[in-house]
């Protein structure tokens, strides 16, 4: 059993419009992310999710919305997440297929 829930970018897009208490998390590279992001997106790469504490994620009950750039990498960070006992991760894929706008 995974420990996150996948949504469709439009839920994704719906809770970054409508609601207060999240934390939109890009786990791309910061190269990547320079290049194009989410706007209000914390930028933690993939691979600096180690087995340690995330210092930038303090509330492990904050809800995280989690993407990346085509849906691989962010489906694996919420799964470090889930391990690392975060409550709230929603998965919503990859920038390629968003139509939301980015921000540079």
């Amino acid at each position: 059993m995974k420990g996150y829930r996948e949504i469709t970018q439009e839920e994704a897009w719906n809770i970054m419009r409508n609601e207060k208490d999240f934390t939109i998390l890009d786990v791309r590279t910061p190269e990547e992310f320079a290049a194009g992001h989410i706007e209000g997106a914390v930028n933690i790469p993939l691979g600096d999710m180690g087995e340690g504490e995330i210092c930038e994620l303090p509330d492990r009950s904050r809800r995280l919305l989690v993407y990346c750039r085509s849906g691989v990498r962010s489906k694996m960070a919420a799964e470090k997440l889930a391990a690392k006992g975060y409550k709230r991760i929603e998965e919503f894929g990859g920038v390629l297929t968003w139509k939301y706008g980015l921000v540079r």
